[in-house]
């Protein structure tokens, strides 16, 4: 169930974009889908634009947040409790999660979202009224207000801390690259509990910079494994759910074998299809299940996180489809919705 939440997002997605009104596919088209098999079937190609990319020159200064430790030094700074020893530096403060430091003489300070130069004019500012001229230094000792989650099939996968502005890909050397297990096409960076529109893959094998995007303190990066690839079969079947993909590869009537057709009548001509390439980038398909069964064209190659739906009766708009799949994925747990919720989608 690893998955499901991904291809549930380009199911989400698809539903939002151009395709509130299906239309009704005749087969007859005969479209190649890899080198060894064909099918009769429609495409619709569905593309979502990633988020902006990080720009260098919009790159700013890190600002402190709660956890991180700051060291102040105020020479020249005699303590009230000890008149006759100087206290030049004092020492290491963490910023609490009410955003201040607490500072000997003057108190709590608020410096949460400030750089290290707006802190040092503000404690000035603060040690004006106990010393003429202060002299502040401010340095940040530890880092550890903006948490970074490097999961899955990194060399070193784990809790990471940014210490600066920090890009997509700088964030994934953070791991130490990649193991040879790494599925990049279904890798995706989580922001908020929801998939961003990133292609990681596109970012690391293409070049694609326009994918290089910002990372935001609390951000994760999953990079799944080959091991755990799977296709999920809904509607007129006795079994819904996912199906496991033997060393990666699986046609459309071994998924349906093993979800088990239940013997009710179903709309064989128009078995949908939808295939996540990447976040960013997937296809609805109609295929004709019953050319496949009669040997009139060769077995359809399911690629991992395909969604298969069999409708039970012809559907004519892609809003009639979403009624029946959405509580499928409520059943079986899809708590987390990338793009959009599903709530919205009940509600529209």
């Amino acid at each position: 169930m690893k998955k499901l939440w991904l291809v549930v997002g380009m199911l989400l997605i698809l539903a939002l974009t151009g395709c509130s009104r299906y239309e009704m596919y005749a087969p007859g088209s005969v479209i190649t889908i890899d080198d060894s098999a064909s099918a009769i079937v429609d495409v619709e190609e569905v593309k979502v634009d990633p988020l902006p990319a990080m720009n260098a020159g919009e790159i700013g200064d890190y600002r402190v947040g709660a956890g991180d430790v700051l060291s102040v030094a105020v020479p020249g700074l005699v303590e009230r409790a000890n008149a006759e020893e100087k206290a030049d530096t004092l020492g290491g403060f963490r910023v609490y999660s009410s955003g201040k430091v607490l500072l000997p003489m003057v108190g709590g300070v608020e410096v949460a979202g400030l750089t290290v130069e707006q802190i040092h004019a503000k404690l000035i500012d603060a040690y004006r009224a106990y010393i003429k001229v202060p002299v502040v230094s401010v340095e940040i000792l530890e880092f550890k207000s903006q948490p970074l989650y490097l999961l899955g099939k990194f060399n070193q996968p784990g809790l990471y801390y940014l210490d600066r502005p920090t890009s997509l890909m700088h964030g994934i050397a953070l791991g130490a690259g990649l193991q040879d297990s790494s599925n990049l096409r279904g890798a995706r960076l989580i922001r908020s509990d929801k998939v961003q529109p990133v292609d990681i893959y596109q970012l690391l094998y293409n070049n694609d910079l326009k994918q290089n995007v910002q990372l935001h303190p609390g951000d994760a990066i999953y990079v799944p494994g080959n091991e755990e690839q799977q296709v999920f079969v809904f509607g007129q079947v006795a079994k819904p759910g996912a199906v496991d993909m033997s060393n990666g590869r699986l046609n459309l009537l071994q998924a349906l074998s093993s979800a088990g057709l239940d013997g009710k009548p179903y709309d064989h001509e128009h078995v949908r299809i939808i295939r996540s390439l990447s976040t960013t980038h997937g296809q609805l398909m109609v295929v004709d299940l019953g050319q496949m069964v009669n040997g009139q064209s060769m077995p359809m190659s399911l690629m991992d996180g395909d969604i298969i739906y069999v409708p039970k009766t012809r559907m004519g708009g892609w809003n009639e489809v979403m009624k029946e799949i959405l509580p499928s994925f409520q059943t079986l747990g899809a708590v987390i919705q990338p793009f959009v919720q599903i709530k919205y989608l009940e509600n529209n």
